[in-house]
């Protein structure tokens, strides 16, 4: 009995009610759906062509055949499909030979039947396949997904947007910045990049066995196939490659899965530092009733869910990159190392999709300390030591920035010792006044502004 506890991937294990979505699309029965879509649409494109007057005058009740096939696949004509496969040892020709069964049915098919995969070699119908797959993925699933991520953050930087907190560059006390212009960083990064993720043009070719319509024009020499292909791949709402050998270059998949491996990075980037302001105290997690931080450690609330997050997006992207060097690789015009390549699509993208999901239950149970914000900032009066030097470097105040390097480099001061100090400054008074008003929660620059502007 197979069950998720029998799975050996994770994917179909334990995170399986966490890529849900995507079984339906990148599952064998996925592909096989895909792939009798493709054969019977392509067949009902070919009636519609005058140029191909064998197909010419067919009954409304034969075409719904077709229309019915494109519609979906049920479970067992899937089966049905996999027991053609184990009599071929050929996985599209099942799909071909799965068609022809269905169009027995109807008697104005029967004479027709050989026009199920007409010229086409396999990978016209796989490429086609795949790119709908991803489509879909990448549409219904990936991007609204991917838009709930931006969302939550947006919304955590608008809240936190005024919350002023100490920067932290090389890891050491830096120039103050707020929580919520942070997290609008890593908003605006994502928003860029899931543009580019969205504009990727998914592309497909059905030109036969080397792309140069060979065995089309001897046997219909006066249709126009390269139009009738285009029009047909653009039906199913993908661009048109008119450029090929028997594959398609399977270039766009390149940009697709770089684009993907580009919004994991920004995320790997957003859980370390997230996994670090809760290290230090900046984010508190809700403690849920019932859950365990450590088997002997009673007192711990880990951040698994950053952790988990960084974790898969790491197996994502080792994935993604592969996919996006190995599959515009082919040697000559046909080599089956793509086949079994491909077939791991879905597990790329559902370690995503696991990944985006653990971001975002992790965010839903941090809270921000404000009193922790407020104590490293206190703590850190030197902070101000890059305005006061700026200052004093606008009014031609002689070694400004080493001044300052001689009075809080490597230590720390208090807020009496550099008020001292600006007092006894050879400046205009509005600008000491202003100096002396300043404190290292006050500055922020227009960090504010920015987080509320995301």
């Amino acid at each position: 009995m197979t069950t998720a506890l029998h799975a050996i991937s994770p994917i179909d294990g334990r995170y399986a009610d966490k890529c849900a979505e995507l079984r339906p699309l990148f599952s064998e029965r996925g592909l096989i759906r895909q792939r009798v879509r493709v054969e019977a649409l392509w067949l009902k494109a070919l009636t519609a062509n005058a140029g191909i007057v064998e197909l010419r005058g067919l009954p409304p009740a034969a075409l719904e055949v077709l229309d019915t096939l494109a519609a979906d696949l049920s479970d067992s004509e899937a089966e049905t499909v996999k027991r053609f496969e184990r009599e071929t040892n050929h996985d599209v020709k099942a799909v071909e030979y799965f068609v022809k069964s269905r169009l027995d049915a109807v008697p104005e098919w029967r004479s027709r039947r050989e026009f199920v995969h007409f010229a086409c070699t396999s990978e016209d119908i796989n490429n086609l396949s795949y790119a709908l797959m991803l489509k879909e993925a990448r549409d219904d699933v990936l991007l609204p997904r991917l838009d709930v991520l931006i969302e939550t953050l947006r919304t955590l930087a608008h809240q936190n947007a005024a919350a002023p907190m100490m920067s932290r560059t090389h890891g050491q006390p830096a120039t103050p910045t707020t929580l919520g212009k942070e997290i609008a960083n890593f908003a605006w990064r994502l928003k860029k990049q899931r543009q580019r993720y969205a504009a990727v043009a998914i592309e497909g070719k059905i030109n036969g066995a080397v792309g140069n319509f060979n065995a089309h024009l001897v046997a219909y020499p006066g249709v126009d196939w390269s139009l009738l292909a285009r029009q047909f791949v653009e039906s199913l709402g993908l661009s048109w490659n008119p450029y090929t050998t028997q594959i398609e270059p399977h270039d766009w998949n390149a940009e697709y899965f770089d684009a993907m491996a580009r919004i994991n990075t920004v995320l790997i980037d957003l859980c370390r530092d997230l996994w670090g302001y809760i290290s230090i105290g900046y984010f508190r997690q809700r403690v849920v009733a019932g859950e365990v931080g450590s088997s002997t450690m009673p007192h711990k609330v880990n951040p698994i869910d950053f952790e988990n997050g960084e974790g898969n997006l790491g197996l994502a992207n080792a994935l993604l990159r592969f996919l996006a060097d190995k599959l515009p690789v082919s040697r000559w015009q046909r080599d089956l190392t793509d086949s079994t390549v491909l077939r791991n699509i879905g597990v790329a993208a559902s370690h995503s999709l696991i990944a985006w999901r653990s971001i975002e239950r992790g965010l839903a149970r941090v809270d921000v300390d404000s009193s922790r914000l407020a104590q490293d900032l206190d703590a850190n009066w030197e902070l101000l030591a890059e305005p006061i030097q700026t200052v004093m470097r606008r009014y031609g105040v002689e070694n400004a920035y080493e001044q300052l390097k001689s009075l809080t480099r490597g230590q720390r001061i208090d807020a009496k010792s550099l008020r001292e100090f600006i007092a006894s400054l050879a400046i205009p008074t509005e600008a000491r006044e202003a100096l002396l008003k300043l404190t290292p929660a006050t500055y922020t620059g227009n960090a504010e502004q920015l987080a509320r502007q995301i």
